[in-house]
């Protein structure tokens, strides 16, 4: 029975997509063709009115209208938005207005409110359900969706969506599928919305409602909470119980996958049978001329017009500030891009373990040696160098480090060469076993963690991040002023990493293979620069407050890294990615 339906999707293919398809080009060629052959007509009759002194301006001319002809027989059915965008720009009409409730804006967020990165042989929202079998489901999952696709390219749109959507949801937990949309689409979605479409989306005042055929679990967290969509119509999957949990089946529930065209007429059936005011669509995309076809007002995006602009939507513009995210990918898997990773895991493994044996074995000088053989990048920058152990009846250095991962005192240590004792609120017991350094767990008690890190610097130096968590993106956390109290030997310290595969941090995985996963990356880099030690009139010795010398600290880290701060502690990173206080993890 497999080898009949094999041919039967075969023909299919033949029939319907290179048929179909080359037809449809071939008119859009004809129709350009015919603009040519008319203004070569009237090129010819204008010429033998004209003399030859006037011949290369009319030549030029023709050159003009051939190529607006052909691109207007690019988007036969809809003008594009480039259009709608001149005219809003000369008419103000994209102010908000009294009246904004009574009309409607509507699109789709593949390929209209996001940009393409996907081939559409596989389906152009693939990395997104990627992200959902990876982060929320397993490795397994992810690699059986990359295998799906060595024949997705032989099946229809339709069956495409019904095959990723049962890959990726098929026994995944609800549970986890929420955190996936809460802690790690987000991010992706911000970085790749369409800035010619998002502008529009932005500055209309219309109400706004999206259909699309894609999972809405998926889409839908994201387009209320960050682009205040007003409703969200999408294909809703079957969920089941199992001794009290809940998993997705897979399977579109009640009447299918969306039909967008059709959803949109049976939405606005039951709202008075008011048409949307405006709609829009792909140039690239049947099913969205056919969808905009039931707008009073509608445009396309066309893809050939924005290859040449940079379409991406700036970080300062986002609609709201991405602070914190969760997830171990920190690149968008496409499918070639997954195929990369899934190649380089193996090699990545054994190269984060030769990383740690050296630099938990080897002196700092041949481990920083032979760290940058193997890839890893450190730079390196310091204005003093205190050394040895402290003066008797004297505390030793306090580094105040801002946080971004596990690693950042293991890399401080080696870069300046000397031991050091850091303090950490949670590291698991891997952690401890392989860091190069000693590290003393806190108990959360200000007196009691106030009164162990005085007797650690009575010993030597310290080194202390006191955000309390990890930021991954350009933002400093709250400090807390414990450590100011300590000593007045304080020296900052401004701490950067980067990576391209693998995030080093999480908030709701297993934080034993931080350190693992963030050596794992090709070539990591870390960034380090040892600010001047504090003024003593900057300390609690020189009459200042704590929570001064705290914010102060903040503020001359955020001005080295190019940062900006914040008010928010640990407590709101865990409730806003794991939805707990993030105190037993």
């Amino acid at each position: 029975m497999v080898f009949p339906e094999l041919l039967v999707i075969l023909a299919d293919w033949v029939l319907y997509r290179l048929l179909a398809n080359s037809c449809y080009r071939t008119a859009r060629k004809l129709r350009g063709y015919g603009f040519q052959l008319k203004n070569l007509l009237n090129l010819s009759k204008s010429q033998s009115l004209h003399n030859n002194s006037h011949h290369q301006h009319h030549h030029q001319q023709q050159q003009n209208q051939q190529n607006q002809h052909l691109q207007d027989s690019l988007n036969p059915l809809f003008p594009s938005l480039t259009k709608y965008q001149e005219h809003v720009d000369k008419n103000r009409a994209c102010s908000v207005s009294s009246d904004h409730h009574h009309h409607t804006l509507v699109c789709d967020i593949d390929g209209v409110l996001l940009r393409q990165h996907s081939s559409k042989h596989f389906h152009t929202f693939f990395p997104y359900f990627m992200l959902v079998a990876f982060e929320g489901g397993s490795i397994i999952r992810a690699i059986f969706l990359l295998l799906s696709c060595s024949f997705l390219w032989a099946l229809p749109q339709e069956t495409k969506l019904k095959v990723l959507s049962f890959i990726t949801f098929s026994g995944l937990r609800v549970k986890d599928m929420d955190n996936v949309s809460r802690s790690v689409l987000p991010k992706f979605f911000l970085e790749n919305l369409n800035l010619q479409v998002y502008d529009i989306w932005a500055r209309t005042g219309y109400s706004k409602v999206v259909f699309t055929s894609l999972p809405q679990v998926i889409v839908e967290r994201f387009l209320r909470d960050y682009l205040n969509a007003d409703d969200v119509v999408g294909t809703k999957l079957k969920e089941i119980e199992v001794m009290g949990r809940r998993f997705y089946t897979g399977l579109a529930s009640g009447s299918g996958f969306v039909v967008k065209h059709k959803s949109a007429k049976d939405y606005f059936r039951d709202n008075n049978n008011k048409k949307p005011a405006l709609g829009i669509g792909c140039s690239s995309s049947p099913q969205d001329h056919i969808f905009l076809s039931v707008c009073k007002d509608a445009y396309v995006w066309n893809e050939e017009e924005s290859m040449n602009k940079n379409n991406t939507l700036p970080r300062e513009r986002y609609p709201k500030p991405l602070i914190f995210h969760d997830g171990r990918l920190a690149f968008l898997p496409t499918p070639s891009a997954t195929l990369a990773m899934f190649t380089w895991l193996p090699i990545g493994f054994f190269l984060a373990v030769f990383r740690i044996l050296i630099g938990v074995l080897l002196p700092y000088q041949v481990a920083n040696f032979l760290a940058a053989l193997s890839g890893v990048r450190i730079t390196f920058k310091t204005h003093n160098l205190y050394n040895g152990r402290p003066e008797k009846g004297k505390s030793g250095v306090l580094y105040v480090c801002n946080h971004r991962t596990l690693l950042d005192p293991v890399f401080l240590t080696t870069s300046l060469a000397k031991p050091l004792t850091a303090v950490t609120y949670s590291l698991s017991k891997f952690s401890e076993l392989i860091a190069p350094l000693k590290t003393v767990s806190l108990k959360r008690d200000r007196k009691k963690d106030g009164e162990a890190m005085q007797r650690l610097l009575s010993k030597g130096d310290l080194v202390v991040c006191p955000e309390g968590t990890t930021c991954r993106e350009p933002y400093l956390l709250r400090f807390s002023p414990l450590f100011a109290e300590l000593t007045e030997d304080i020296v900052p310290v401004a701490v950067d990493a980067r990576v391209s595969m693998f995030y080093g941090t999480t908030a709701s995985g297993l934080k034993c293979l931080d350190p693992i996963f963030f050596l794992m990356n090709p070539r990591p880099v870390y960034c380090l620069e040892v600010l001047k030690k504090l003024p003593k009139e900057m300390t609690c010795a020189g009459g200042k407050s704590s929570f001064e010398v705290a914010n102060f600290i903040q503020g001359e880290l955020a001005k080295v890294l190019g940062f900006e701060c914040t008010n928010l502690t640990r407590k709101d990173k865990y409730l806003a990615l794991a939805g707990n206080e993030g105190i037993s993890l």
